[in-house]
């Protein structure tokens, strides 16, 4: 084929996409340029390294070098792209440590950009007690600091991802507080009835929740300050939200109004052999049947993997299927999975949704009530079909798998009616005659429990 294809960053996508193609094709050219240092740290092992759960930060990675390169490929760390010109098919590349450039030729370019986590625009941002919640060096930071014994107090900004820093900061014995501007914890993601029991056990371990409450700037002397009063911190990491890592295509590539590179139907941006992957990407999502964020390792593969697929075809002979989108969210013993579209996405989406809410215990009523937790389960739905549309499981027990049952509903389009009658094991020792998920959507539908 002797066609030379370069891809844009080595996370999910990137390395997804480079395996396949020297997988899949003969006599191709691949080369990966990776603006870090280290190639391919993986953010969302970041808490289990946090808290001594690896064999090491070093390992937390999707793949080395070497493991590109025993297949034919080439990954060049400390190279940041910076500059495209499509006309000519080059890519300007600079090098990190020395600051020179380079324009590289391509035929096909993947970019797969990712993203940056949001710096807060408040004074005192960039003061060195300031942490950011992503990548490899601020992982190594955060971990040196949980191992200082001079720091004592943390305070976490953004319930989202952080709280995956406050509970390592708990298991190292380090006084948290939790500051977020929404009146509940993860409201984007669960209704009051699964934030109240994430709620109780961050209190429950210690943990100070500043609420409802806007950081408004960073002292020198270590202050946090809010609208709700000032804060004492030996640091502060700060996990509220991520931005596009795409000012530098803003010229010659489409971007939507939050920044994100605009793709069509088979991942391909404005530019002729110029394709879009990962977290940088709104792709489609299946219940919204409209352009979504998707932020997500396991989203960003199945976007590589179709890519490679249609790569060279003239005319791809499918488009992308798009996606339902799954996140896992934990602290102490409890496990969440939200996968689709929540209420608040789904009403952002235009489509005339409601939510039911089914709490219940796991095992039949004859199991005493310390040995069957209970289990929640979230049903967003349409309306006017019952189109599973979204949902959300929690326990205290491990059902997250359940979650993974919810995701091939949605992604299917099942509906409540299809979920109530769905025929799934039974064993006292694990479930009732009816499935949870079988209650959840008989309760949707305004049945008697039976």
């Amino acid at each position: 084929m002797n066609q030379k294809v370069v891809i844009i960053g080595a996370s999910h996508p990137g390395h997804e996409a480079a395996i396949e193609l020297l997988d899949r094709y003969q006599d191709l050219d691949v080369t990966i340029y990776e603006a870090s240092d280290f190639v391919s740290f993986m953010s969302c092992g970041m808490k289990l390294f946090l808290e001594e759960k690896t064999t090491g930060q070093d390992n937390v990675r999707n793949f080395s070098p070497a493991d590109l390169e025993k297949l034919g490929g080439k990954v060049v760390n400390n190279s940041q792209a910076v500059a495209l010109n499509p006309t000519n098919k080059q890519v300007t590349i600079k090098n990190t440590q020395t600051g020179q450039t380079e324009e590289v030729n391509y035929d096909k370019l993947i970019l797969s950009p990712g993203v940056d986590p949001l710096q807060l625009p408040v004074p005192g941002a960039d003061l060195d007690y300031v942490y950011l919640m992503r990548g490899y060096s601020w992982a190594k930071k955060i971990n040196e600091a949980l191992h200082n014994d001079e720091i004592k107090n943390i305070v976490v900004v953004g319930a989202g991802n952080g709280i995956a820093a406050v509970e390592a900061g708990v298991l190292a014995g380090k006084n948290m507080t939790l500051v977020d501007a929404s009146n509940h914890i993860l409201a984007n993601y669960f209704s009051k009835d699964f934030t109240d029991v994430f709620e109780q056990e961050m209190r429950d371990k210690g943990v100070d929740l500043k609420l409802d409450t806007k950081v408004t700037g960073f002292t020198n002397d270590h202050l946090v300050q809010t609208d709700h009063g000032d804060i004492k911190a030996d640091l502060v990491i700060v996990a509220a939200g991520i931005v596009a890592n795409t000012d530098w295509l803003k010229d010659t590539i489409n971007l939507n109004q939050r920044g994100y590179i605009e793709t069509d139907e088979y991942l391909r941006t404005n530019q002729k052999d110029v394709y879009a992957l990962g977290d940088a990407i709104w792709p489609l999502s299946i219940p919204a049947n409209k352009r979504m964020p998707i932020p997500s390792a396991v989203a960003a593969r199945h976007e590589a993997n179709y890519l490679v697929q249609h790569l060279f075809e003239k005319k791809p002979s499918r488009p992308f299927p798009g996606l339902v989108g799954g996140q896992l969210l934990e602290f102490g013993d409890v496990h969440a999975v939200v996968s689709g579209l929540p209420q608040k996405s789904a009403e952002f989406a235009g489509i005339n949704a409601a939510t039911s809410i089914y709490i219940d215990h796991l095992r039949p009523d004859f199991i005493p009530a310390n040995d069957n937790p209970l289990g929640y389960i979230s049903l967003t739905y349409n309306k006017d079909t019952h189109q599973i549309l979204g949902g959300a499981v929690m326990s205290k027990h491990d059902i997250t798998a359940q979650g993974n049952v919810l995701s091939l509903a949605i992604g299917h389009k099942l509906t409540l009616e299809d979920l109530a009658e769905q025929d799934f094991f039974f064993s006292p020792s694990f479930d009732r005659q009816w499935n949870i998920l079988n209650l959840a959507a008989q309760h949707a539908l305004g049945l008697h429990k039976f």
